[in-house]
């Protein structure tokens, strides 16, 4: 019988290899492939180290939690300025839901963080994406919250999807529904002023 011996205490500088990033790297694989978010005891275990040794590097479960959601949102579309608006949106909408979907968990994360890090990522690319529309600051806000919500909703639908009839091209319609509308509401005002 083998017993896989950790190591105690603080971790030795790079000796072990252990740093954030690879932390960071084992949780991301451990959500997408246990479909949850891992303990640390289990994410220890995974790095062949005691538990206290990733609290060497984040001070609480909520500060590792934040950075691997930063880090997931992070690898989402990046998207191009060459592109059309419309057609980047709705890779980074498909992107963000593909995200979603492959770390199960990560949206109730999302939703109870106190940090804005990672939802900046996302409205980040959000803006650079509709720069284009020269929307005002409160158009811009409600497009985003809209987008968003819709995107949250649909992800809580997939996820209850048990027959897999939702797929990530059925989100078309409904964005170029959303688009239409701001792009009109847009419009509407520029007549109104």
């Amino acid at each position: 019988m083998k017993v896989n011996e950790r190591k105690r205490g603080r971790p030795p500088k790079k000796k072990d290899g252990l740093d954030k990033a690879l932390i960071v790297q084992k949780a991301k694989f451990l959500m997408a492939e246990k479909q949850g978010i891992p303990s640390i005891r289990a994410l220890a275990s995974e790095l062949s180290v005691d538990a206290m040794a990733i609290y060497h590097y984040f001070k609480n479960k909520n500060e590792l939690l934040e950075v691997i959601t930063t880090s997931l949102i992070l690898d989402m579309y990046e998207p191009k300025s060459d592109k059309d608006w419309q057609y980047e949106l709705l890779k980074l909408c498909k992107s963000y839901l593909k995200t979603l979907d492959k770390y199960d968990g990560l949206l109730n994360v999302l939703l109870t963080m106190e940090s804005d890090s990672p939802a900046e990522a996302f409205t980040n690319r959000f803006q650079q994406i509709i720069t284009p529309l020269s929307l005002k600051e409160k158009e811009r806000s409600a497009f985003l919250d809209l987008l968003v919500d819709y995107l949250h909703g649909f992800s809580v639908a997939k996820s209850c999807d048990k027959l897999s009839i939702l797929s990530f091209d059925d989100i078309d319609q409904s964005i170029q529904l959303i688009i239409n509308g701001v792009l009109a509401s847009s419009k509407a005002k520029l007549h109104i002023d």
